[in-house]
């Protein structure tokens, strides 16, 4: 019996340290890697990014670059935070470190993405081709293409315009709408079919279409809660209506004002002393918005390159994070990230994007079409100009034009 006990005590022992089990740090693989979200329809959005020796991540998106630096490995666990937005993957290493599996998360929006991460991947799209290195592409997407997203719905259908050039078979471009762009796209031709994504930390892009030299047709996914279908003819005389139209006060209304907390809780409105005699530009905004990061990145250069005491920015920001303290900590993380020289208070928090809910806080607009916004307003109070959107860097000439006309209409004003 004293035997018996001796061996089951023995095999006790070996039992548990196999059941143990050991987990290697790992680290983050220098190079090239490619991510997929998984999307509806069982489609697969990807992405590619490259990790330098430090373990600081580079996202590509065509010509557009974006750095990430928070990154946190615990075991074989890791939590890369995407930058100034609250979205962050949380995943595990697999494949001896080669790959990484978990979900990309939007607290806010209850949102949840399945996500794959393969090491030595530098590819975004890969071709149907045996030969990868033929080009694949059977048609011309090269020019501007006149386009509506959700033709057969009344109530959602909205118009854009794309604008593409092509390398082989490797395209490049953006859909530019009344209210804003869908950033840096870039994809594959793949004989008649094209296939353009983005991933920019908060906004998750991917179109599939079926193209001819003339037309297209496919679907939108934005991440895997949404999907619209689009139509486009190719048009190089297009042109969307005037920005600078779509908004403006309502009748019976000749001022824009506005009273709100900053985030250490002073209320900050328009008839405060530091706006007294000023021109004024008021954007509406919010700091999930990768727009309006865009936005409140063209209008910190514009300060600090041309600093003039009688120009005042004010940002209003309409968050979808749940509670007060949550949207002003995002509000802090984007100030302080992109080191705003002005002041974003927070004008709505838990329904951010519900644009009906704030045109209620600001009820001398007609609407609030778009996220940005940018109210411009004179040395006297009087509102000069509403501009709906941002052409933001991805449209190219559009953007250099809007810059210049921002430019000399800002001059006007401070010289009168």
């Amino acid at each position: 019996m004293k035997h018996i006990l001796i061996l089951i005590s023995f095999i006790s022992i070996i039992s548990c340290k196999q059941d143990k089990v050991v987990i290697t740090p790992q680290t983050l693989n220098s190079g090239f890697w490619r991510a997929t979200l998984a999307v509806q329809d069982q489609e697969e959005l990807p992405f590619v990014f490259e990790v330098n020796d430090d373990e600081i991540i580079t996202i590509y998106n065509a010509e557009e670059r974006i750095e990430v630096d928070e990154i946190e490995i615990n075991g074989d666990s890791i939590r890369i935070q995407t930058p100034v937005f609250e979205g962050y993957f949380v995943g595990r290493f697999r494949e001896s470190g080669n790959q990484i599996t978990g979900s990309f998360i939007k607290p806010s929006l209850d949102r949840v993405v399945p996500f794959t991460m393969n090491y030595g991947v530098k590819e975004r799209f890969v071709s149907s081709a045996e030969v990868l290195s033929e080009n694949t592409a059977s048609v011309n997407v090269d020019g501007s293409w006149e386009t509506v997203f959700s033709p057969d719905n009344a109530k959602d259908r909205y118009i854009a315009k794309g604008t593409f050039k092509s390398d082989g078979d490797i395209v490049t471009g953006t859909f530019r709408t009344t209210t804003g762009d869908y950033r840096y796209l870039e994809g594959k031709l793949d004989g008649d079919e094209l296939r353009l994504s983005t991933f920019d930390g908060a906004h998750a892009f991917l179109f599939v279409a079926t193209v001819t030299d003339s037309t297209m047709q496919g679907q939108f996914y934005s991440g895997n809660h949404f999907k619209e279908a689009f139509t486009a003819i190719k048009n190089n005389d297009y042109e969307l209506p005037d920005a600078k139209g779509l908004t403006y006060l309502k009748e019976g209304y000749d001022r824009f004002d506005f009273s709100f907390k900053d985030t250490s809780g002073r209320i900050v409105s328009l008839q405060d002393e530091e706006y007294k005699d000023k021109v004024v530009l008021v954007q509406i905004m919010g700091s999930w918005c990768p727009n309006c990061l865009e936005e409140s990145i063209f209008y910190r250069d514009y300060i600090t390159g041309n600093p003039n005491e009688n120009l005042k920015v004010v940002g209003l920001a309409f968050e979808y994070a749940k509670t007060e303290a949550t949207a002003v900590k995002s509000i802090n993380r984007l100030t302080d990230r992109l080191q705003l020289p002005y002041p974003v208070l927070l004008a709505q928090y838990g329904e951010g994007a519900d644009k009906k809910k704030a045109a209620e806080k600001l009820p001398m607009l007609n609407h609030v079409l778009s996220y940005p916004t940018t109210i411009y307003i004179d040395k006297k109070g009087a509102v000069r100009r509403i501009h709906t959107g941002y052409n933001g860097t991805a449209t190219g000439e559009k953007h250099l034009e809007f810059k210049e006309e921002f430019e000399k209409f800002i001059a006007q004003l401070l010289a009168e």
